[in-house]
């Protein structure tokens, strides 16, 4: 009933507040509604490396994804424009929110979705705010990272924007990690908020390893760069 509640909040912000008030409210709204949405969840965040602060801009932020908690966590701590598949705006409630947020939704079927993605991440980047992707193009359990597809990584090149990356890890005992948030596989969205909310008390770790310069660097060798750091940081290589 929390869960549900906090998303009717959601819905009623999205509608009356967001498409009314600035870009730094939004800021606030998003970090505390995802915040809030986790701890529905009894979902504990955990931060390590250099946590970005609220001076932070014009920064792309590339991650390992393993579930749709991935987001929240990630606005949690600083309010991104994420870029993600299009398939997600299909989904009920959560694909309507994650539009109306700012959310930018590529057809990989389709290169030109791909080059008019690109333009306007950079327009993003240029005038100040930050942004995420998931390079690996789809989920995982958390056990290992697929290879990183880099195209979207132009736009961060083209106007030398930084890149940080990020290593998501959700942990059990003795550094083992929990499968069981992973939304991946033939699992539904209803099937993945009912395992997690089956979970005892369960937890992400969000790793921001060092930031990458891209200024005279070819795109093949920033995304290895990233690839290689977040493998290394999981101890997957």
């Amino acid at each position: 009933m929390r869960v549900v509640t906090h998303t009717l909040v959601g819905l009623t912000l999205t509608v009356t507040i967001v498409p009314i008030c600035n870009h730094s409210t939004k800021q606030r709204l998003t970090r505390w509604w995802c915040a809030r949405l986790l701890k529905c969840f009894n979902i504990q965040v955990t931060t390590y490396g250099q946590t970005p602060g609220r001076c932070v801009s014009g920064k792309l932020f590339v991650a390992n994804h393993i579930s749709w908690v991935d987001i929240h966590a990630l606005n949690s701590v600083l309010p991104l424009c994420f870029v993600a598949k299009s398939e997600i705006k299909q989904w009920p409630v959560l694909g309507y929110l994650a539009s109306k947020s700012g959310t930018l939704f590529i057809d990989r079927s389709h290169r030109k979705g791909a080059v008019h993605i690109i333009e306007i991440l950079r327009q993003h980047l240029q005038h100040g705010f930050n942004a995420c992707y998931f390079p690996e193009g789809t989920t995982t359990e958390g056990t290992h990272v697929l290879p990183f597809k880099g195209s979207i990584m132009q736009a961060a090149l083209s106007i030398h924007a930084e890149i940080v990356p990020v290593a998501i890890r959700y942990p059990l005992a003795h550094q083992k990690i929990d499968t069981r948030l992973a939304y991946a596989g033939n699992t539904t969205l209803i099937e993945s908020i009912r395992n997690i909310l089956r979970i005892p008390s369960p937890s992400v770790e969000l790793h921001f390893l060092d930031t990458i310069e891209t200024k005279n660097q070819s795109r093949r060798n920033v995304n290895k760069l990233a690839e290689q750091a977040i493998n290394e940081h999981l101890g997957f290589s």
